[in-house]
């Protein structure tokens, strides 16, 4: 490896030259979105100010980071293959297939730990939510672009129809969260099934553009259907969930009272926490099961080589919709859930950056590994929550994350899948 890198290494003057071209590209994409900020003034309008030395600290960074690369290791992409012996590799990929169930499970311990430890943090009860929500959701468009491979940009869609299910069965009819739930999976599947007629003989970038058009027509829908789904102004006062008919109130028959505890407000985050959880895990359970099963295999089949599915007589047709229905009504569970932990649903809480930032979850992990989707909806939303209080460089800073996890981990975070099927030799 050694012998490599030195016959790629560039002089100085060339490494120099190639950092100045970096450093002026560099300077070009950040000067106004870092060195430049609108404040407002004394009189109330808005002044453009300059940021200098942050943009300087910026171009010194690439430039620096550039004349290393080039000195190390030339103009030749950098990977981890060029890092590593290849039996290291190997050894990596046995070491993960010991270690991934345990920490799978040290990471279900912690989540059900998690409501106990932090039970006076409401912040933090919250953020865990929230976790779990889009955990939930990057296992549901898990099987459809990590197991079916079929892209799909629209899979907020089936998260607002879940949430507006719900919404408007729960008012209008005055049912239970208990039979709202399932109602809410059902049509969202229902509407899966609706968009996977029209994209059977459709893959690739087409197959995207559809998904992605099916998902704002959704919106605009939402938007404008004002008599039904309250257009702009969204639906309010959507009912909360009970546990098992227990409110969580502080009247005679609430939550409470029945368990003769102290009231607190805590209890119903923390059965809201318990009860994503749960859906998370029977999403989760349901995969894994489905990946066993002669439809998980077809999918699987699919993604790898649609033409030889075809060939060996699979139903593409059926394979494409029962992927859609599934991940869909997954879709609508969460959106349930959404609904009802908020209280109040708007268009504007379901639009293209859900999708694109589930997606990005989804393929940032893994794209077929459950472990993954769990560890990256973590970092991501965790990390946006560290970052929190520099908001205008953590955007930039996770943008730059991303590239570089694409380019140094094309699979995702945890790349390596467990095969749905072990073949034993014969006579064993």
């Amino acid at each position: 490896m050694s012998t490599n890198a030195a016959t790629t290494r560039l002089p100085i003057a060339a490494a120099l030259k190639d950092a100045t071209l970096a450093a002026l590209v560099a300077f070009g994409l950040f000067a106004l979105m870092v060195g430049l900020y609108t404040d407002q003034g004394p009189t109330g309008a808005l002044v453009v100010s300059t940021r200098l030395e942050q943009l300087t600290i910026v171009v010194g960074l690439v430039f620096a980071g550039a004349f290393a690369r080039a000195l190390i290791f030339g103009r030749e992409p950098v990977g981890f293959g060029r890092l590593q012996p290849a039996w290291l590799t190997g050894r990596a990929a046995n070491v993960f297939r010991i270690v991934s169930p345990l920490f799978g499970s040290a990471l279900l311990a912690f989540a059900l730990l998690w409501p106990v430890v932090f039970y006076d943090n409401r912040y933090l009860l919250d953020l865990g939510i929230l976790v779990l929500t889009y955990v939930m959701l990057g296992w549901g468009l898990n099987i459809v672009v990590g197991l079916a491979g079929l892209l799909d940009l629209g899979y907020v869609a089936f998260y607002a129809v879940g949430a507006y299910s719900y919404a408007l069965l729960a008012q209008n009819f005055g049912l239970s969260f208990w039979i709202c739930l399932p109602l809410a999976g059902i049509l969202a599947a229902f509407w899966g099934v609706l968009l996977g007629f029209p994209v059977l003989r459709l893959r690739g970038d087409y197959l995207a553009i559809v998904t992605l058009a099916f998902g704002e027509i959704i919106r605009l829908v939402l938007l404008n259907w004002q008599d039904l789904t309250g257009g702009p102004n969204g639906i309010s006062s959507i009912p909360r969930p009970s546990f098992f008919g227990l409110p969580f109130n502080d009247d005679e028959g609430g939550f409470a009272h029945t368990f003769g505890i102290e009231f607190s407000p805590i209890h119903r985050i923390v059965f809201l926490f318990y009860l994503i959880l749960a859906l998370a895990l029977i999403t989760n359970w349901v995969t894994l099961r489905m990946r066993r099963l002669p439809v998980g295999r077809a999918w699987e089949a699919m993604r790898e080589d649609e033409i030889a599915c075809r060939s060996l007589g699979i139903n593409t047709t059926n394979t494409k919709l029962t992927a859609f229905a599934m991940g869909a009504m997954f879709g609508g569970f969460a959106g349930a859930f959404f609904a009802t932990r908020q209280g109040f649903i708007s268009p504007e809480s379901f639009v293209f950056g859900e999708s694109a930032l589930i997606l990005a979850i989804v393929v940032l992990g893994g794209m077929g590994s459950q472990l993954g989707v769990a560890v990256a909806a973590l970092v991501m939303l965790g990390g946006f929550e560290v970052f929190r209080e520099f908001e205008q460089y953590r955007m930039l800073v996770f943008g730059g994350a991303m590239v570089a996890i694409m380019i140094w981990r094309p699979r995702g975070l945890v790349g390596t899948r467990e095969p749905s099927l072990y073949l034993k030799p014969e006579g064993k």
